[in-house]
């Protein structure tokens, strides 16, 4: 099979050795593969797979089943699915525990369904699982034009929670707020703390900031509200407020989805399936996808997303299926 490759600062996309199946898992033929930020820590060296786990990049493909092995029993060949991975997504095919793989929704494309695993997994088991949201609660996203963000917003307005956004221009603001968020801040203008406050303070905040975004996530958070984070673009040390901390009941959780166990995962899948899967059936969220790229572009692609200028999933095309 065909896979991207990182050799040297450049992705290639050239042979590489086909994958075995093993009992409990299906093989799909990738049809889009979608970008994430993860891949672009991976492409530097700053974050290594899971033992284990495919070297190639990409961590949600959507695709066709074209062997299912012994004892699979949610899949036949022909299924159309999409699936959340580990690594390998950027390939012609990968081969992934069918606790990871749902069928899409007969309304859904290939192209649509591309862009739902990573996000849409992301949100609902650090929103929902992790921060415990409950009802009418709200909640602060940071990074809410990105792909985890704006299918966080979605979650938020099907489910009833107000939310408030953080971003980088005017033009992310409006798109978050057509989508549902309640306001937002530009990050250009500086802290969010008192737009927040005024807004009402939150009681979850989905962070993948980090960096000096703690302290001020801890003025905005509300008695015993949890801050949920899921990355450090902002930086990896800080520091924190133990003593609003502790007044407050705060609580902080880290949290990543990749390196979890395959039924970690499925939890996290079986809980998409049952709670938004009817939402996307019935079109009440839907994927958002920015920008498609040629799988062979890939390189391309990356720089776009880098450039924090998109808004929704920036995705690969593999093949035609």
């Amino acid at each position: 099979m065909h896979a991207i490759a990182v050799e040297g600062d450049h992705l290639v996309w050239r042979e590489h050795p086909a994958l075995p199946i093993s009992a409990g898992e299906v093989r799909i033929e990738v049809a889009w593969a979608g970008i994430n930020r993860a891949d672009l820590l991976q492409r530097a060296g700053n974050y290594p797979p899971p033992k284990g786990a495919s070297e190639i990049l990409g961590l949600e493909v959507s695709g066709i089943v074209t062997e299912v092995g012994p004892n699979v029993e949610r899949f036949e060949i022909g299924d159309r699915v999409c699936a959340l991975l580990s690594g390998g997504g950027y390939a012609e095919e990968v081969v992934v525990s069918e606790a990871q793989v749902l069928k899409i929704p007969e309304n859904l494309t290939l192209q649509d369904a591309a862009a739902l695993p990573e996000v849409f997994a992301t949100a609902w088991l650090n929103l929902f699982m992790e921060g415990n949201l409950r009802e009418g609660e709200r909640v602060l996203l940071h990074a809410g034009a990105s792909g985890v963000g704006t299918a966080a917003i979605q979650l938020c307005k099907a489910f009833g929670h107000p939310c408030f956004v953080t971003v980088g221009n005017q033009d992310k603001i409006n798109a978050c707020r057509e989508l549902g968020a309640d306001s937002g801040w530009n990050r250009h203008d500086g802290s969010f703390v008192d737009a927040v406050n005024e807004w009402g303070g939150a009681d979850v905040i989905l962070d993948p900031v980090g960096g000096d975004y703690l302290l001020q996530n801890q003025q905005v958070l509300n008695l015993e509200g949890r801050i949920v984070l899921i990355g450090v673009m902002g930086g990896a040390k800080t520091d924190i407020d133990l003593g609003r901390m502790l007044a407050k009941r705060q609580r902080l959780v880290g949290s990543t989805l990749r390196s979890r166990s395959p039924a970690s995962k499925g939890s996290v899948m079986d809980a998409l399936h049952a709670h938004v899967w009817p939402l996307l059936n019935d079109g009440r969220i839907k994927p958002l996808i920015d920008r498609t790229w040629p799988v062979e572009e890939a390189e391309s692609a990356m720089e776009h997303l880098e450039g924090n200028s998109s808004i929704g999933k920036v995705l690969l095309r593999v093949s035609g299926a």
